[in-house]
């Protein structure tokens, strides 16, 4: 028993000197292996700059011009001539109503225009027999061959038939406005066009009872939008009438530059936003589209901003490759900000004075030496 622990300990005290060695050897190869060399790469040094301060919104495609077209009388719709996507002109008939006491009220009126008329050609006829009895009894008068007395009753009778004339006159010109009136409600049973343009909505159906003020169709004017933005009262000092955005409409596939060419000078109390509004002049546009806007508000504090090809995205990770002192590539991982054309801000990883490969990232691996 002693000489196999004897013989097992010599064994381990041979063994164990070597087995460092080798570890020793192995370390030493590692650090004398050559750096993989990366050419044809752009570097850039990390400075603080102006932070561009913008806002990003979005908003609704609306018309310039819509009208909401409603009834003036109540009634059910016995005529409907159009649908949603029809086009109409100023003055087209839309729909009709049918209201019956309306209808019949104007013909009463026009009855009573009638028999107003007939009055006074009754007076008018009473009128000029009374001016010729009292010139013959005028010449009576002056031969003594009637009495005083006769002749101011015909005097009488004819002031009494002028007067008639101005009461049937009177009730004629009566007769006539309210026949106009009754005429003109009468027509609110035919609903017509205000504008030209497109039929945007139809909220009743054929045979709907509808009553005075409630809209029936909704017809916009599809040469003009214009795209409205809600932002947030915190702004409103910074955004004035000509103040350039950027804008996008993704349905139309369109982006562009524009100017704010309206502000609506008040604000919603309940989401403490105003409305801002860019024309526009794309075509394919509907009224309720979704339009994105990117608003220039000024400069903040100096922060960081780097080009966009210098980011790295590898699944979930963002990250620059920072070279050091010795030109050797390390990855840096670094939580971005807002993206201002090909300029990303970097809002943490980096700092004023580092080195960073803005171009050729993809050719750079962990350990690379940057040449």
């Amino acid at each position: 028993m002693m000489n196999y622990r004897l013989c097992v300990a010599m064994l381990l005290t041979v063994v164990l000197p070597l087995s460092g060695c080798s570890k020793n050897h192995e370390s030493s190869q590692a650090e004398n292996t050559p750096a993989v060399v990366v050419n044809g790469v752009t570097l850039e040094v990390v400075k603080l700059a102006a932070v561009p301060d913008v806002l990003d919104v979005v908003g609704s495609v609306r018309a310039r011009t819509s009208a909401a077209v409603s009834t003036r009388i109540p009634g059910s719709i016995s005529v409907l001539r159009v649908r949603e996507g029809d086009r109409v002109k100023k003055g087209q008939l839309l729909a009709q109503l049918d209201a019956q006491e309306n209808q019949a009220t104007a013909a009463v009126a026009t009855a009573a225009v009638d028999e107003a008329r007939r009055g006074l050609d009754e007076a008018l006829s009473r009128k000029k027999l009374a001016e010729t009895t009292f010139v013959r009894y005028q010449s009576l008068l002056a031969e003594q061959a009637v009495s005083r007395q006769e002749f101011d009753v015909r005097q009488t009778e004819k002031d009494v038939a002028s007067q008639g004339v101005a009461r049937a006159e009177s009730r004629l010109a009566q007769a006539q406005q309210g026949a106009r009136a009754a005429t003109a409600v009468s027509d609110y049973t035919r609903i017509l066009a205000p504008i030209s343009g497109v039929i945007a909505s139809k909220q009743v159906d054929l045979g709907a009872t509808v009553f005075p003020g409630q809209p029936i169709l909704t017809i916009e004017d599809e040469g003009s939008y214009q795209l409205e933005l809600s932002l947030p009262e915190t702004v409103a000092p910074k955004v004035k009438t000509g103040t350039p955005v950027q804008v996008t409409l993704d349905a139309v596939g369109s982006s562009f530059t524009a100017k704010i060419a309206e502000i609506v000078p008040t604000a919603d109390p309940s989401s403490r936003t105003f409305v801002a509004k860019i024309m526009l002049t794309q075509k394919g546009l509907k009224s309720g589209m979704f339009g994105r806007a990117t608003l220039a508000l000024g400069s903040t504090a100096n922060g960081i901003i780097v080009p966009k090809k210098a980011i790295v995205e590898r699944g979930a990770l963002t990250s620059v490759w920072a070279v050091d002192s010795k030109n050797i590539a390390h990855m840096r991982i670094v939580k971005v900000g807002r993206q201002t054309g090909e300029q990303v801000e970097i809002l943490s990883g980096l700092s004023a004075g580092d080195s960073i490969v803005v171009a050729g990232a993809l050719k750079v691996t962990e350990g690379a030496r940057v040449e």
